[in-house]
């Protein structure tokens, strides 16, 4: 894997699998247990529902914790006028003069429907260093590509409110 985290991206981890063990998995053991006290398990759909909630727990924190064990821990910090880890950009795009704006983030919170885009991305990869007026080329694959400008830099903090997605 070894993916890119920053230090809080694997503090919110870790909280998500202190949760699942110390909350989730209670409930989920207990939840096995009653619908399994309700008798014949061939028909007993609540016990099915309850044994695959479970295991999805349990494969969560698998999950979680091989990201964490095999991460590649990234600075958070940015120059003051460059495209950093958590940073909010405003581009142009050259082919048509739209303008949008985008958070740079890591993998495990990128979010294309809410403009938050991974540092691994093309996009994101091609932003990161660049300031205020730089154009920038960006390479999808071998055959295509396109052109943005760096209109604005908003040098934001991660406030917690980005979720760690869930695969």
């Amino acid at each position: 894997m070894y993916d890119q985290l920053t230090p809080s991206d694997i503090k919110k981890m870790q909280e998500e699998i202190d949760h699942r063990k110390l909350v989730v998995r209670p409930q989920a053991l207990e939840d096995v247990k009653d619908a399994r006290a309700q008798g014949d398990l061939s028909e007993n759909f609540e016990y099915y529902a309850a044994k695959k909630f479970k295991n999805q727990n349990e494969s969560r924190i698998r999950y979680l914790e091989r990201m964490i064990k095999t991460a590649r821990v990234i600075s958070e910090d940015s120059a003051e006028d460059e495209v950093g880890i958590n940073n909010t950009v405003t581009v142009e795009f050259i082919d048509d003069g739209s303008v949008e704006t985008y958070k740079i983030v890591t993998t495990v919170r990128g979010n294309s429907l809410e403009n938050l885009i991974s540092n691994e991305s093309p996009l994101g990869k091609a932003l990161l260093g660049k300031k205020e007026g730089d154009t920038v080329h960006v390479q999808v694959n071998a055959s295509i590509g396109y052109d943005v400008k760096v209109v604005k830099i908003e040098n934001t903090a991660d406030d917690g409110s980005d979720k760690i997605r869930s695969f």
